[in-house]
Order: structure tokens, then C-alpha cells, then sequence
């Protein structure tokens, strides 16, 4: 009976592992940070393997199963809250906001980011398109900011890989 419970463990264990891995390394490839998502993929796959031999060794025992599911579903979790408090990476934060613009973006600008103003036409008035890229980690604070000169602006929020002529500004 322990032997069960420490196998099923065992798997479990290891599929959180594994699949909390492979969360970010999937990140680490979008990003296109190639080498780290390689290395990343090579404890991965070690992890998955080794459980997978335990697995196909003890098919028999439905506990074993439920353990490599629920592994691999806390797995998910951990992997993606682990991602959020990380923050790898950059976004490309676009704010549309017909009546404030102007403050948003001296806001930004007295803060340090970087801004680009696109003139945009809205039903009522015409405005401008306010983009800016951000480190991940400030992307909370700095919505919370925006938000509070304007609680009805509009934003979107993707993800960015700067490439030529970037350099991050801000560093507050």
C-alpha cells in the first residue's frame, strides 16, 4: 500500500514538474528565447520520460492514472502562475482614449516610456492611438495608472518582441 502512495506520488510529483516546465518553455519559444527553451526542454522530456516508465510499467493500478492526470493538470496551474510572477518579456501596451489622450500621454512621457501617437477618428471626435512596449513586470501598475485618469479608455495588451532600434526607457 505505501508503495502505491509513494509511486502515485512519484508521478504526480513529476508530472507537475514536467508540465510546469513546459509551460514556460513554450513561452521561452514565442519569445524566441531559443537556447533557454531548449534547455528547458531537455528537463522536460527527462522528467517525462522518467515517469512515463513508471507509468507503462504499472498500467494496472487506475491510481497511477489519476495521479499523472491531476500531475498534469496542477501542472498547468503552477506553470502559468509561475509565468505571471516571472514576467518575461515584453508587451505592447495600446491605449484608446478620446478624452483624456493628452494627459495619458504626458503621463507616460514624465515617467519615462517611450510613447507613439497614431491620430485616429472615433465616432464623435478625433483623438490619438496611444502605444507604448513595457516590461511585463509593469504592466499592472501602469493599466492601475491609466485607469485612474480615464476608467472608460479601451486598451489592449500583446505581446512584443522588440527588435531593431529598442531600448527600453523606463526603468522606474
Amino acid at each position: 500500500m505505501i508503495s502505491t502512495i509513494l509511486t502515485a506520488l512519484f508521478i504526480a510529483c513529476c508530472r507537475i514538474t514536467d508540465v510546469s516546465i513546459g509551460t514556460l518553455r513554450t513561452i521561452l519559444v514565442v519569445q524566441g528565447r531559443k537556447y533557454y527553451a531548449a534547455l528547458a526542454g531537455f528537463f522536460e522530456v527527462l522528467i517525462w520520460i522518467s515517469v512515463m516508465s513508471v507509468i507503462v510499467n504499472k498500467l494496472d493500478n487506475p491510481i497511477n492514472l489519476i495521479a499523472y492526470a491531476f500531475g498534469f493538470s496542477i501542472g498547468n496551474l503552477l506553470g502559468i502562475t509561475l509565468d505571471e510572477k516571472i514576467s518575461f518579456g515584453y508587451l505592447q501596451l495600446t491605449i484608446f482614449s478620446p478624452n483624456h489622450y493628452r494627459d495619458i500621454s504626458n503621463l507616460l512621457q514624465k515617467n519615462g516610456y517611450g510613447i507613439t501617437l497614431i491620430p485616429a477618428h472615433g465616432i464623435k471626435n478625433n483623438y490619438e492611438v496611444i502605444i507604448t512596449i513595457i516590461h511585463r513586470k509593469k504592466i499592472e501598475k501602469l493599466i492601475s495608472t491609466i485607469e485612474n485618469i480615464d476608467q472608460n479608455c479601451f486598451y489592449t495588451v500583446q505581446y512584443s518582441k522588440p527588435h531593431k532600434g529598442f531600448f527600453p526607457t523606463n526603468t522606474k
